[in-house]
């Protein structure tokens, strides 16, 4: 496990930007920034010059010593931005990215996923996805990554440990499915499903038993391999513990949509469903939300439900499908990105942000205006303090104001092996971003801090 404690505070003297809102994006230029022992932020403060940085230092009040600290001074072109909050993400799934496309939803189950989510029946095999996945995700500049494991517990088990010993942090869930899926992967029973998951979430309570890094999340897959019975166990779990987050699909495709419907003709939509069962609150990440009609737009807004947009996988699969993600934020829905992967082929958050804006200038084509297209400050509002609103970890993560834990990514735009646009002697910081955002990856993610800790290799 990483270590709690930093050996000495961080300081860092350069660019700093963050979101403020979903339209607000604040460029903070000659900033000095401290981060604790602890991890967090004790102190940020900008247009301090260069030259006077350690004279500041030595009369900050509750600072002693720092200003004999090394101070990381950002030069031209580099910049420090919050971890990116990937909201959905089947970490099974990691060496399966990119196959299967065109296949329609249940199709793409069947013959593709739950065959390979099956090996990880073998933990050898989940040990040594899991380190690559997980490793993977950092590379991108991934600091919280909210997982789906497979229905095995003991894989599941070694998922979080694995987040743990590389320090991401992360809600990790076994998936709960015993129903609707061949029997080589499927749960042998309700109670099977249900014991598994308890001894799941205290497998995690013992390894990190106040959640600094990794937390449990009830994760039944979807309603159609979910039987009354069994989300009415995982609801009762909820119940029993109400801090503890829940995730599930919602609304992915018109095929979900009609086959739930077909299992659950009691319930006129989703979001009565799964709000029945107590799965449907400020707690829950409901992955997609592509089709949802105003009621349940408006259950989802009266439950403080978030959102975990998947743009890649909503445009890749066997249909194309573009949420209303604009007017979620109008309305004050929390709402951040996934990648899901495999559904998508991208373990970037970067790639989410670029195909959250380009399904959003579809979605305002298909409403003839109605629904505008998405800014790029909102793009990356969405890869940043919207999942940590989604994660409810906004608290914690998402911005650099003091108080918060430091997760962060150094990001430089003038690396010699990286394929971002080259920056040039007029640029501003807004258009350094600009260019990060549109046309750079992992080779600008210099480093990457979880708590202050530097964690990419």
């Amino acid at each position: 496990m990483a270590s709690p404690t930093l050996n000495t505070p961080l300081l860092f003297h350069g660019t700093f930007i963050h979101s403020v809102s979903p339209e607000q994006v604040e460029i903070i230029l000659n900033g000095l920034l401290v981060v604790s022992h602890e991890g967090k932020i004790i102190f940020l403060r900008a247009n301090v010059p260069a030259p006077d940085v350690k004279k500041l230092l030595g009369f900050l009040p509750g600072l002693p010593n720092v200003s004999d600290l090394p101070i990381r001074f950002l030069t031209r072109g580099e910049f420090l931005v919050p971890g990116f909050i990937d909201t959905h993400n089947h970490a099974p799934q990691w060496t399966q990215r990119g196959t299967g496309r065109g296949l329609q939803i249940m199709d793409w189950l069947n013959k593709v996923t739950f065959p390979h989510e099956a090996k990880f029946e073998d933990p050898e095999y989940a040990r040594r996805t899991y380190a690559s996945c997980v490793e993977g995700f950092i590379k991108q500049g991934v600091t919280t990554a909210s997982y789906y494991g497979s229905l095995h517990g003991e894989a599941t088990k070694i998922l979080a440990d694995t987040c743990l010993e590389k320090g991401q942090r992360a809600l990790v869930g076994k998936c709960n499915m015993a129903r609707n899926a061949p029997s080589f992967y499927c749960d042998k029973s309700n109670k099977e499903s249900i014991d598994v998951t308890e001894d799941f979430i205290a497998h995690v309570e013992k390894i990190d038993p106040t959640g600094q890094l990794v937390q449990p999340i009830l994760t039944p897959r979807f309603a159609i391999c979910c039987d009354e019975e069994l989300l009415a166990g995982i609801g009762n779990i909820a119940r029993k513990n109400p801090s503890m987050m829940i995730q599930t699909h919602f609304n992915e495709t018109k095929q979900e949509v009609a086959v739930t419907k077909e299992l659950f003709p009691q319930f006129d939509n989703e979001a009565d469903l799964y709000e029945h069962f107590g799965l449907f609150s400020q707690r829950t990440i409901m992955a997609h939300c592509i089709y949802p009609n105003e009621y349940e737009i408006g259950k989802i807004k009266a439950n403080d439900v978030g959102v975990a947009h998947c743009p890649v996988s909503n445009t890749t699969g066997g249909e194309w499908g573009a949420a209303p993600i604009k007017e979620y934020l109008e309305m004050g829905i929390k709402v951040g990105l996934g990648t899901d992967s495999g559904g998508g082929f991208s373990s970037s958050i970067l790639d989410a942000t670029r195909q959250a804006f380009i399904t959003s200038l579809g979605r305002e084509l298909m409403t003839d205006g109605k629904d505008p297209a998405l800014t790029l400050n909102e793009c990356f509002y969405l890869a940043t303090l919207g999942g940590a609103k989604v994660c409810c970890m906004a608290d914690k993560i998402g911005t650099f104001e003091v108080g918060k834990e430091f997760d962060a990514l150094e990001i430089s735009t003038v690396v010699e092996d990286g394929q971002s646009t080259v920056v040039e002697d007029d640029d501003s910081a807004e258009v350094m971003f600009e260019k990060f955002l549109m046309t750079g990856d992992d080779r600008n993610i210099v480093k990457v801090f979880v708590k202050g800790r530097s964690i990419k290799k």
